[in-house]
Order: structure tokens, then sequence, then C-alpha cells
């Protein structure tokens, strides 16, 4: 009788300690709440960048590591910050020229593959994340036109395009990988974005894959006379390719 009496709580016990072993707080790090890694290639300048948005619950320490474990980013905040913490983090890394630094150069130094993110919150919890970093890039944008007019190659052309209001810039879609740069592949573009800027001002705005061209603003158009635009084009993955050129005013 003894030994039952014994026994029966021993294995309500060991039945406890399981399922409160399996369900106990911290047996998992937590997934920040937004990790993307992303190249941007300026098409018309001729240049890459790695760049990165990272947000979740405030850390104290952030890694970031390449396929195969290479540490690529490490972040350790102190003093008050140290308690604080941060949340939201957004960098891009340097982007040199071509003749400075080669696509396929670029490339060995940001691999492609999983990269992971991790960190400790300020209550020393773990956070922890992937993202897949492709050398897919979408092609730039063709028959880039200004109110029907088209598109100077960059900046520096003499002279510039002019036009007369309403200003419409508009593009093909973009449906392919790029051509020269990175690995060839299918992409899917989820949006463009159109910045246009005059002296002392900026006007953006992003558009749905299926719209390819924008009427701008007069009341934005209407106060100067030269205008420099980028269009940029963003994949499924994160990357983005870009664009940019300029336009006179009549």
């Amino acid at each position: 009788m003894t030994r039952e009496k014994n026994s029966l709580p021993l294995a309500a016990v060991a039945l406890a300690g399981l399922w409160l072993g399996a369900g106990a707080p911290g047996w998992a790090a937590t997934p920040f709440g937004e990790a993307n890694i992303f190249l941007e290639l300026n098409d018309t300048d001729g240049d890459l960048g790695l760049h990165a948005l990272i947000d979740g619950d405030p850390w104290k320490e952030l890694e970031l590591e390449s396929p195969g474990g290479g540490e690529k980013l490490r972040v350790t905040t102190n003093g008050s910050m140290r308690n604080h913490g941060l949340t939201e983090l957004f960098f891009e890394s340097a982007e040199p020229p071509f003749d400075e630094l080669s696509p396929s150069a670029f490339f060995r130094r940001f691999p492609a593959g999983t990269w992971e993110i991790s960190g400790i919150t300020i209550d020393g919890e773990e956070l922890e994340s992937t993202d897949l970093l492709r050398h897919v890039l979408a092609a730039p944008p063709e028959n880039v036109a200004v109110s029907g007019v088209t598109a100077a190659e960059n900046c520096d052309v003499v002279p510039l395009p002019s036009v007369s209001e309403p200003v419409v810039i508009s593009w093909d879609p973009v449906t392919g990988s790029h051509p020269e740069i990175g690995r060839t592949g299918k992409i899917k573009v989820v949006r463009y974005e159109l910045i246009v800027e005059r002296e002392g001002a900026r006007f953006s705005v992003e558009l749905p894959p299926e719209v390819t061209e924008f009427e701008l603003p007069e009341d934005f158009t209407g106060l100067a006379d030269e205008f420099k635009f980028e269009i940029i084009v963003r994949e499924a993955s994160g990357n983005q390719t870009a664009i940019e050129s300029c336009f006179e005013i009549e």
C-alpha cells in the first residue's frame, strides 16, 4: 500500500514536469517583428549596396551573420542605452562605383543564402530571425519617358529634355531579371517608387506593379525649372533596382 501511494505522486510529478518543460517560456528564441536583408542597385551610377531593416522588441545586443557563420555586423549598447534598448535598425552600406568594386567582388563580400539576425532583449531574452538574400535583381525600367519625350540617360546630358506641363513620367513594366548584373532568375515586382526632386523639395509616391506612369502635381512642378527623378523597382525578395534622370520644364 505504501508503495502504491508513493508511485502515483511520482508519476504525476514526472508528467507535470514534461508538460511544463514543453511549454516553458523562453524555450525558443522570439523572432524579430521585421528582419529584411536586401540589395539596392543604382543602374545609372553603377553601384551596389547592402541594406537592412530590423525591428522588434527592445534589444541591447544585435548580430548579423552571413551564410556559413561569417559575422558581418555586431551592435552592443552601453550605459543607460543598454537598459533602455533599441528597437528599429535601418542601415545602408557604402556604395562604391563599379570601377572601384566590381559586382562580382561585391557579391563575394555579401553572399546569397540565409542570413541570421540574432539579438538579446533588455530582459535577457533571445531574439532570432533569418532572411534569404538573393543575387537576382530586377532589370532597370526601359523606355522611360517624360511627357512622351525620351528620358535622358543621366543628369549630365546637355541639353536636358525639355517638356511642358502637365508632366507625366512613364516606363515599361519590368518583368525580368537584370541582363548583366547578378544572377538570372524569376522576379516578382511588388511595387515601383517614383521620387522627384527640385531645389528645396522632394516628392515621392509608391505605385502598384500594374501602374507604370504618373502625372506629377502642378503645384510641385510649377515652382522650379529643373527636376531630378528616380524610379525604384522593388522585387518580392526586397532587392531594389533604381534608375535616375533629369528634365527641364519649358
